[in-house]
């Protein structure tokens, strides 16, 4: 990542940019890793298809201390306020989440 704070992340798994940052021996951080890729990846296609760019929000894989796997949302505010709008308008709608 570049100091101008436009560049995303890899989306390896990237322990150093965690909460935690260091390896426990004996905890399988890629199994936990994998299964937050694959749901990182269904959420970004949703944003895809809701008329998201991912460079303004998206999901990112990772995992906590224990090796379980964790989807983050990374965004800019603008992109990020557009999706709890669509979100709460969906909620408000026809009985959604609320």
């Amino acid at each position: 990542m570049t100091g101008s704070g436009e560049d995303w992340p890899n989306d390896g798994l990237d322990v150093a940019g965690s909460d935690f940052g260091f390896w426990v021996s004996g905890v399988d951080y890629i199994a936990g890793w994998h299964a937050a890729r694959e749901a990182a990846d269904r959420l970004n296609r949703a944003l895809l298809g809701a008329g998201f760019e991912l460079s303004a929000v998206r999901a990112v894989a990772s995992t906590n201390e224990d090796g379980r796997g964790v989807v983050r949302m990374a965004g800019w505010p603008g992109a990020v306020n557009q999706l709890a709008d669509l979100l709460e308008a969906l909620a408000d709608g026809d009985g959604g989440a609320r």
